[in-house]
């Protein structure tokens, strides 16, 4: 029998055990979870078995954030691309999570499968928290398999994932399963309080706004530089961020936040968007770093009622004016929220709304873990996908300069960013896209 983690040196997990345990991972086994029926109350004093599937930075947090949100929680499985980062998970999950971290040598997954071998381990409840594109996928299997669900946002690259994991959300919904999407700035009781003011009508009828993020280039992002070994698509998968098909561009993987926050106050998704967008500065020497993503957007949401809303995002180096915010602007009034701060502005005063209610990373998990043990309804799979979908819309726009509307890519788009294997090999870089040349599909 192998020892338990804590009780055998990482370095002697070599490489061809990590092959092996990836080899023997498929088919998807649905365990039944310990003690667990779907629809069943979840005792207080029973354990809830956790596994982690994309074991990066975020991954590593999100799982921090989950096992401290209720008590009897553990992390029992991992899973993850690359067995260096794993270990590196690992590593700090022991550190700051100490006896909560039951993973042992025989639960830890690496390669294109890693996330079979995880769902196949005994585990309750899964942690999606891979590249995006990988999203829609390990959905499907995850509900397949009977597991509730935790996925970091965007939940797709695309209109085909973003579909697939609307279906998936609406087959775990018909099996009592709860899926919780990252955007946990709906979990913030002072945003909430905002939103309530505008559903109410607050501020009357909404007829415009905007929201921007405009940082800096993240230069110290990712691997410094490629090494001689690694293949394309180990490269590419490395040094994520600036792969279109693998982060959705910073439009998609960052800024659905602020676009989810005019979803959330609108109660709708855009009905068209017009953008454009470029590649100014990631340029140079260090080319081959970026990728082929860009590095500014300008995109215009029309929302129903002939609303609209511009937004505008950056990643440049050195601006002036670097922000995050947003602002909904109704007949009667407007909310700003930005700098920490949200402002009611009713025409007559500004009032800040009163800040508290913790840490909302957090709060997102233990209202999943509250709902998991009750047997109770928690599924926002269509919420996230229509705000990932918002994203995306805006990036075809501005990659094609064409107008897009929420019908067409919501249903008629076929879009399909996937490599044509899941292999470690050559992969070709898709070219950065200029408006105006670049088909729309």
């Amino acid at each position: 029998m192998n020892k338990p983690a804590d009780e055998k040196n990482l370095s002697e997990i070599t490489r061809r055990d990590f092959i092996k345990k990836t080899a023997v991972a498929a088919p998807i086994v649905a365990f039944p979870s310990a003690g667990f029926a779907t629809g069943m109350k979840y005792p207080p004093e029973q354990k809830i078995r956790i596994g982690l599937i994309g074991c990066g930075g975020r991954g590593t947090r999100d799982a921090l954030d989950c096992l401290s949100a209720t008590p009897n929680v553990e992390l029992v499985a991992m899973g993850d691309l690359f067995e260096d980062q794993l270990e590196k998970s690992l590593a700090r999950l022991k550190q700051e999570a100490g006896d909560k971290i039951k993973v042992t040598a025989d639960t830890m997954f690496t390669g294109f499968d890693a996330y079979k071998g995880v769902l196949a381990s005994n585990v309750d409840h899964v942690l999606l928290t891979t590249t995006p594109h990988y999203r829609p996928m390990h959905l499907e299997a995850a509900v397949e398999a009977g597991k509730h669900v935790f996925m970091e946002k965007p939940v797709a690259v695309d209109p085909v994932g973003v579909r697939s994991v609307i279906a998936s959300s609406e087959k775990a919904r018909k099996k009592g399963l709860t899926i919780v999407g990252g955007t946990q700035g709906r979990k913030d009781l002072t945003t909430q309080k905002a939103m309530d003011i505008i559903h109410s009508g607050g501020i009357g009828e909404l007829i415009g706004g905007h929201c921007y993020r405009l940082g800096d280039a993240m230069r110290n992002w990712g691997p410094p530089e490629r090494k001689p070994e690694w293949s394309d698509m180990e490269w590419q998968n490395r040094n994520w961020y600036f792969y279109t098909w693998l982060c959705g561009d910073f439009i998609a993987e960052m800024h659905i936040h602020q676009l989810d926050a005019m979803n959330w106050a609108f109660n709708a998704p855009p009905v068209t968007c017009a953008g454009f967008g470029g590649r100014q500065t990631r340029t140079g020497p260090e080319i081959g770093k970026w990728g082929n993503v860009f590095d500014h957007f300008a995109v215009e949401y029309k929302y129903p009622g002939d609303a609209r809303i511009n937004y505008m995002g950056t990643q440049i180096d050195n601006m002036g004016y670097y922000r995050t915010e947003w602002r909904v602007i109704g007949t009667k009034g407007n909310i700003f929220s930005g700098g920490g701060k949200i402002i009611l502005d009713d025409g007559k005063k500004k009032t800040e709304l009163e800040r508290g209610g913790g840490n909302s990373s957090v709060r997102q998990h233990e209202l999943q873990q509250i709902a998991i043990r009750k047997g109770e309804e928690l599924n926002e799979g269509r919420q996230v996908a229509e705000s990932t979908m918002v994203t995306i819309m805006g990036r075809m726009s501005s990659y094609t300069g064409k107008e897009v509307t929420w019908d067409w890519v919501m249903n008629k788009s076929r879009l399909d960013l996937s490599p044509p294997a899941y292999e470690f090999g050559d992969l070709s870089i898709r070219p950065v896209s200029v408006p105006g040349f670049t088909p729309l599909i």
